[in-house]
């Protein structure tokens, strides 16, 4: 039996970036379906939180993301430019925001295509992977989108021509994850139960394997292979 788990997600998260390759090889490994369902940044849905966010709450969760990475052997690099125009001093959020939107609502319409993980493979990697400056600009995300196996101008002409049902999309996926219990991503949620961050994926797999969950590659191994 196919077991499926939702995944609450992000385009500013650092962290949804570092768990990108171990979600790809866990939907590669096992007989899963991945729900993946887009959701606005902390900072659009509630500009107001780093305002009164503590004072080390920005500088801890820099380092440990670039602990993360490197714990991993992840190439990263915070995205230049960043895909939320914010003073990082004050933290206060610009009222006009380029690139946050577009790249939400492309993510929900690739995620509708149903290749919402090769969006993201490609796409997360442009802006996280710190080899190329200036991902707005030019042909970067344009490529990035043809390599996940989408047309950039079938898909921003989907958005073009019902913005609406996709803005509603995103908003329905914010309501279901409060539902859920928290406002944190990446989320993973199976039968109910809430997986946060990047550190819980092996937890995840250790909960669906005790409901059946089934690896592909069993029959692939040779014969008392050691399995982990």
């Amino acid at each position: 039996m196919t077991l499926s788990f939702d995944i609450y997600w992000s385009m500013r998260s650092p962290y949804c970036y570092l768990a990108l390759d171990r979600i790809l090889a866990l939907r590669a490994q096992y007989d899963v379906m991945v729900n993946l369902r887009i959701v606005y940044p902390l900072a659009i849905r509630d500009p107001d939180f780093f305002k009164t966010a503590p004072a080390h709450y920005r500088s801890y969760h820099l380092r440990d993301s670039n602990r993360v990475a490197e714990f991993l052997g992840v190439p990263y690099r915070r995205p230049i430019p960043d895909p939320i125009l914010q003073d990082m001093v004050t933290g206060e959020i610009a009222a006009n925001q380029p690139y946050i939107h577009e790249l939400t609502r492309l993510a929900a319409a690739a995620a509708e295509a149903g290749k919402g993980l090769e969006f993201q493979a490609q796409v997360m990697r442009l802006l996280w992977d710190g080899r190329t400056d200036n991902w707005h600009e030019g042909m970067h995300l344009n490529a990035a989108i043809k390599r996940a196996g989408l047309n950039p101008a079938a898909l921003k002409h989907a958005l073009d021509m019902d913005l609406e049902r996709y803005d509603e999309a995103i908003k329905s996926n914010q309501a279901a994850q409060a539902a859920a219990g928290h406002n944190g991503v990446p989320l993973f949620v199976f039968q109910g139960e809430l997986f946060f961050g990047q550190d819980r994926l092996d937890m995840l797999i250790w909960r669906m394997k005790s409901c059946g969950l089934a690896d592909r590659m069993a029959d692939k191994r040779p014969h008392g292979a050691i399995q982990n």
